[in-house]
């Protein structure tokens, strides 16, 4: 793995950043935790590559408040054009 950054997806909606804590601190030192509200995921960044390796291997595919939740490794922020707006093109 190439980062210590997670994705956490398929998350209940009623989980707190604390509980994701909780959970990923069996692991190893969270550093940040960020939930995306109303979208069902969020992201996890551990102190190290291995202990988020760790986490990823234990944790992708276990239930946790009701979901199965899906950990990966985070990929970089893709840069999205706007929508919608009117484009001049002459």
């Amino acid at each position: 793995m190439q980062g210590s950054k997670l994705y956490v997806g398929n998350l209940n909606y009623a989980v707190t950043n604390e509980e994701l804590v909780e959970l990923f601190n069996n692991y190893g030192e969270v550093k940040e935790v960020n939930i995306i509200e109303g979208k069902g995921f969020g992201f996890v960044e551990m102190s190290s590559d291995d202990e988020a390796e760790k986490a990823k291997e234990s944790l992708n595919g276990t239930d946790f408040k009701g979901r199965t939740m899906k950990v990966d490794e985070a990929r970089p922020r893709r840069n999205r054009e706007r929508r919608g707006g009117y484009r001049n093109s002459y």
